[in-house]
């Protein structure tokens, strides 16, 4: 049996399902891809198959495999993604692209399994949940049953990314977990969240040792050694949370 410490670490990305303006952002999630492949992490992200979510995912998998990646993604939400085919029916399958070019680009087709998994394919092993609520504690608990350097990082994207990078930011603020929260800031594109952040140190509303909770990094290769190295913050509050 795995103790702690051989466990391999989990890391949720939070990000955009669109590539956005700035040819960076997409850059960005190639590159953490290869670190992620480098260090032996797995990857749970909310099972986009556009934009910065999707190319991660499929990055990954092209470096690590299947089993590299775990998407987790509202049922509601299938019908939009194009990596996803026949969202409310069939059966689960995959079919790959023939080796050497050519052939049908792989499809998931996802249907009711019993375990709510769709069968892996170029962007990892998809679960399919009933709700936005139920998809982020799942990712939650994914991360929180990794070993040593599992946490959170949130590369560009919009309220959704926003609203779920600030939400561990909170769980961590009131115990709920102790793991890292790492904000990958290319181009200055969090520059105003962090702003609010020491805005609200100045202004009383967070405390000084809890501003820390939320780590910035300015480049990909200081992301994982950041997760690594985190240590939490004196100001969390000390609740139980048995039921979490």
């Amino acid at each position: 049996m795995a103790t702690t410490e051989t466990k391999r670490p989990v890391v949720c990305v939070f990000c955009g399902s669109v590539e956005g303006t700035n040819p960076a952002h997409m850059d960005t999630a190639r590159r953490l891809a290869q670190i992620f492949h480098e260090n032996n992490i797995q990857l749970v992200y909310g099972g986009g198959t556009k934009g910065l979510m999707g190319e991660i995912a499929r990055t990954l998998v092209s470096l690590s495999g299947p089993e590299s990646v775990h998407g987790i993604i509202p049922r509601a939400l299938v019908s939009i993604e194009p990596g996803y085919k026949n969202g409310n029916s069939g059966t689960p399958s995959t079919s790959s692209a023939s080796a050497g070019g050519g052939g049908k680009e792989a499809e998931r087709v996802v249907g009711e399994s019993q375990d709510g998994n769709v069968p892996s394919s170029e962007y990892g092993l998809t679960t399919i949940v009933a709700d936005m609520h139920t998809r982020k504690r799942l990712m939650a608990e994914k991360v929180r049953g990794g070993g040593p350097g599992s946490g959170f990082v949130a590369l560009a994207g919009g309220f959704g990314t926003i609203e779920e990078v600030m939400e561990m930011t909170t769980w961590n603020q009131l115990g709920i977990h102790h793991l890292g929260v790492v904000l990958l800031n290319i181009a200055g594109y969090w520059d105003g969240l962090l702003e609010w952040v020491r805005n609200s140190v100045r202004e009383g509303y967070v405390s000084k040792e809890n501003e820390g909770i939320l780590v910035e990094a300015k480049a990909v290769e200081e992301v994982w050694p950041k997760l690594v190295q985190y240590q939490v913050s004196e100001g969390r509050y000390q609740l139980k949370w048995e039921d979490e």
